[in-house]
């Protein structure tokens, strides 16, 4: 081929018709086996899309680049004849070269002659597509570097281009791969940034405009002052181009070029911080870090995102969204944004682990750093070094927790675990133990008020010493019969049934003591709550009871169905046996007395949160925590339907000295699930 374009150009200007016959004979006889696939099937990147449970709202775009294909049928047919009078008059004429044209830039370029490129659309596609399927950067510049080489490959594949598409299958993936500019790719993209309207809706100037940018987007930009002027010549020789060609009239064409030329776009944001309404963020987070952690998407986290932000997804997230408002109208009622302390709710569907609603007294946002509106941290040592709190502004997983935010003591509500440990090991409800006000443990211990040596716990008020069962422990939230309850059951096996439960432990000296079988024996504290966790972890620990001892992990997942409609399995139910159904049905039954209800099988004589009962108007379970000095209160809530978890804590500053009140988190909790429920028929648990 090299040898037939030398002698082309030179005998070009003498035998045009000869030379053109003799180029096409013999790029036309090349061989289909080497036809790279991805110039048949298009390779270019789509944004995937975020829905909320009902499969409508959408709650994210999530893109490298912003492109949605398009069917050619979709797209106004002014368009069509735009893009084919901007670059490709012979589009319909030739197989896939302009030699004529070739030839003609060969003897122009070599002569001194203004810069020719003579590439047709097909060649243009073929360039994009090989640029697109590139699997490292010399692939990327083998296919865009000007080169005698790179054009003699593309006239190659875009003859054998030919063979296998049609014209109007080779200017519908031109038209959805070109770059329009103002980060839209592809016609769907352009049609939306720049006139908000479908492609199908185009009119003469519209897509003469947008035809205009391809050969050079930033030159032809008309949002800037420079390429303003540029914009509108390149939109009027495109529409003269249409006329001369047949494809408008002479008035139709007088019109197009009195259209003003738009100075601005509506540029779609990419990812969690563009979320319509801002608190929804934190669970498009969650959804974010939850896709990151699968290995069905990638061998790594650059890989798993690289296909979120263009794998074309349709997803479909369990996010519930009356549930997240009625969350979040609870919590503003309770508390500020601008509050140093952070109000957090987690719901999750007992039986299938579908998150439902994340939600707190935070805006989802980066905080401004040239305007900030966070104050300085409230940790002294951090405000000290000029760095800010998480207030009003986060974009941190304060909810769900991570590597870096590990959680929260929660206090009480771990007692459950021990519950768990202790009905496994044979111990029924009615196990009475008498606690006193402080009890002296076999657990090791040195640190201050400890007696002789060893852990000495002691309960809030003088009230809640005398004789006790598990109902009547639990109801009244009495340290002194967990702990040797605890020392039954063994502290390991109720470290055990806490991660069967689903407890995640993030922070390094915590999972430490979890993870060595000394340590965890003698991890007395651990019935109290001092491991930290997260709204979320509670809450679906809470909801493997309701769902008779099946352990669901957290999914946000309802459905993921790929470009091609394919539905996946990633994110669906992930279900396994944590305990029994025995067990959890009678550690449920215990757990009513703590929320005000009735237990079935024995009587409570006490509750924490007696009000949550009468409130929800349905069979409840649940627990209040509190930690030492009230540093974090917690609540949580459950029907057979749905699990509420909320803690209030502060997420900048463990050691704060704030009071930390019950009568902010419980009302919050326990009103979103009363919400949640209304209209809803009642249903019993199950008798143990």
């Amino acid at each position: 081929m090299c040898g037939i374009l030398a002698g082309l150009v030179v005998s070009a200007a003498s035998f045009p018709a000869v030379a053109m016959a003799g180029l096409v004979a013999k790029v036309g006889s090349e061989e289909l086996d080497d036809l790279p696939s991805e110039l048949i099937t298009q390779t270019s990147p789509q944004v995937s899309r975020v829905y909320a449970a009902d499969g409508r709202t959408q709650l994210a775009v999530m893109y490298d680049e912003f492109r949605s294909d398009v069917s050619f049928d979709k797209v106004s047919k002014h368009m069509q004849d735009a893009m084919v009078a901007a670059e490709d008059h012979k589009f319909y004429e030739h197989k896939g070269v302009d030699f004529k044209g070739v030839a003609r830039a060969f003897v122009n370029n070599n002569n001194g002659g203004s810069k020719q490129g003579a590439s047709t659309l097909t060649m243009q596609y073929v360039r994009m597509a090989l640029a697109y399927s590139a699997t490292d950067p010399q692939e990327v510049v083998n296919a865009t570097k000007d080169s005698v080489e790179r054009k003699l490959t593309e006239m190659k594949y875009a003859v054998q281009v030919e063979k296998e598409l049609t014209k109007q299958q080779i200017l519908e993936r031109y038209m959805n791969m070109a770059p329009f500019g103002n980060g839209a790719y592809g016609i769907n993209a352009a049609s939306q940034v720049y006139f908000s309207k479908k492609p199908a809706d185009l009119t003469i100037a519209e897509a003469a405009m947008l035809a205009g940018m391809v050969k050079a987007p930033t030159a032809f930009d008309p949002t800037t002052k420079t390429g303003y002027p540029q914009a509108v010549t390149r939109r009027d020789y495109i529409v003269d181009n249409m006329l001369s060609m047949g494809q408008i009239t002479a008035e139709e064409a007088a019109a197009a070029k009195k259209v003003k030329v738009p100075t601005t776009t509506k540029r779609q944001s990419s990812g969690c911080v563009s979320v319509s309404k801002n608190n929804w963020g934190f669970f498009c987070d969650y959804f974010t870090r939850w896709w990151m952690s699968q290995v069905d998407f990638g061998e790594n986290t650059y890989d798993r995102e690289r296909l979120l932000k263009s794998g074309g997804y349709k997803i479909v997230t369990t996010l519930d969204l009356d549930a997240q408002a009625d969350a979040r109208k609870e919590i503003t009622q309770q508390i500020k944004d601008t509050n140093q302390n952070a109000l957090m709710l987690a719901a999750v569907e007992p039986g299938t682990g579908k998150v439902r609603v994340l939600a707190a007294n935070r805006k989802y946002k980066n905080d401004d750093p040239s305007d900030p509106q966070n104050k300085l941290s409230s940790n002294p040592a951090q405000a000290a070094d000029g760095i800010r709190g998480t207030y009003p502004n986060t974009t941190n997983p304060i909810i769900t927790g991570s590597s870096g935010i590990p959680g929260y003591q929660a206090g009480s509500v771990f007692k459950m675990f021990t519950m768990v440990a202790a009905v496994e090991a044979g111990m029924g409800l009615d196990t009475t133990i008498t606690s006193p006000a402080k009890y002296k443990s076999q657990y090791p211990d040195s640190g201050p008020g400890n007696c002789g040596g060893y852990w000495c716990p002691s309960n809030a008020g003088a009230s809640e010493a005398g004789s006790f069962n598990m109902w009547t422990a639990f109801g009244k939230s009495v340290n002194t019969y967990f702990v040797p309850l605890e020392e039954r059951a063994g502290a390991e096996n109720v470290v055990d049934a806490a991660e069967r439960f689903g407890i995640v432990f993030r922070d390094e000296d915590n999972a430490k003591l979890a993870n060595d079988p000394d340590s965890a024996h003698n991890w007395g504290s651990f019935t109290l709550g001092v491991s930290l966790s997260t709204p979320l972890d509670i809450a679906n620990a809470y909801a493997t009871l309701a769902a008779d001892g099946k352990y669901c992990a957290p999914t946000p997942i309802e459905s993921i169905t790929t470009a091609d409609g394919t539905k996946l399995k990633t994110g669906q139910a992930n279900c396994k046996k944590a305990t029994t159904k025995s067990v959890a049905r009678k550690v449920l039954d215990a757990a009513r007395c703590p929320v005000g209800d009735r237990a079935q099988l024995g009587s409570c004589g006490g509750a924490t949160a007696p009000q949550v009962r009468s409130v929800v108007g349905h069979p409840v379970f649940g627990k209040t925590g509190t930690t030492d000095s009230e540093k974090t209160a917690s609540l949580v809530v459950g029907t057979r339907s749905l699990v509420v978890a909320g803690y209030l804590a502060n997420p900048d500053w463990a050691n704060h000295t704030d009071r930390m009140s019950h009568y902010i988190v419980n009302p919050a909790v326990y009103k979103t699930l009363a919400d949640y429920m209304e209209g809803k028929d009642v249903e019993e648990f199950p008798t143990p």
